[in-house]
């Protein structure tokens, strides 16, 4: 794979103009992307999708609130050694029996320039990314048990995720190129329903896509439904056979949305909507309208 690839996005992703000039500017600098985003706004398919765009292997390392920068290199397991080694185990000899390559170690040695996916990298430890400072700085690391350097002759293209749970230290943020994804506006989001759904009605998105973004705009809302919530929703939407009408429907017990389980994830938004769909009734209006 050359580094004058271009990302122009898929059939399956649509990309904002920005979104491409900022993974393709971190290609070329040969530094990681920082993506950030609220959920659903495709941080972790991207990807999936530059991997695919560049006909590249993809390399995933999905980061948990106990991971440890050691585990992207390799794993040393002692404990099993001692144990064959009182069993008189001849494989004790070589110590790369007991090491366990992770995802850096992978993605370092990979016959083909792949692309590494470090996936919510703010749930670790806050020492977690200073810890991989140097490794993706010099694309190398030491394994102090052989002896060896384990280096890059490809440089990975990657890809690390942020739900800004947490901040990222400064000397971190200095080596990544960095992009924040804003979430869709409608005609990009009709865009990205007609990939999901080539066959829709035209009306029913309309009348879906304003009842969506309305609530999403409702006041007081903890957690806003996205992208993939959407889809998921026009998906039942279509095996229920609604019909757009009922999407509008402003009867005084029909003024939440139709399976808006789909939508509305926690029982503080349902109680929210219900408190706001109450007080619309005599004004004729919806909530959130």
């Amino acid at each position: 794979m050359s580094t004058t690839a271009r990302f122009e996005g898929t059939d399956a992703y649509i990309a904002a103009p920005d979104l491409r000039i900022a993974v393709n500017a971190a290609v070329a600098l040969e530094r990681p992307l920082l993506i950030k985003g609220e959920p659903g706004t495709g941080k972790t398919v991207l990807a999936y999708e530059l991997a695919t765009a560049l006909n590249a292997p993809l390399i995933t390392w999905h980061v948990k609130s106990t991971t440890k920068a050691q585990n992207g290199l390799y794993e040393y397991d002692a404990v099993s050694r001692l144990r064959d080694s009182q069993l008189g185990d001849p494989r004790v000899q070589e110590v790369r029996n007991y090491l366990k390559p992770g995802k850096l170690w992978e993605a370092f040695t990979s016959p083909a320039r792949p692309v590494l996916l470090i996936d919510e990298i703010d749930k670790a430890d806050i020492e977690f990314p200073n810890d991989l400072l140097q490794e993706l700085d010099r694309m190398e690391f030491f394994v102090q048990e052989t002896g060896e350097t384990i280096r890059a002759e490809r440089r990975p293209v990657v890809v690390i995720t942020s739900n800004n749970e947490k901040e990222l230290p400064d000397a971190f943020l200095r080596r990544c190129f960095f992009h924040y994804i804003r979430f869709p506006d409608e005609e990009t989001m009709r865009s990205i329903v007609g990939v999901h759904f080539p066959d829709i009605k035209p009306r029913l998105v309309s009348e879906a896509l304003k009842t969506f973004y309305e609530l999403r705009d409702t006041p007081g809302l903890k957690k806003k439904p996205s992208t993939s919530e959407l889809l998921d929703w026009l998906k039942l939407l279509l095996v229920e056979d609604v019909a757009p009408e009922a999407l509008r429907e402003t009867s005084p017990n029909r003024l939440i949305p139709p399976l808006h389980g789909a939508l509305l994830k926690n029982e503080q938004d349902v109680h929210l909507f219900e408190r706001l769909a109450f007080l619309s009734r005599r004004e004729g209006t919806r909530p959130g309208g």
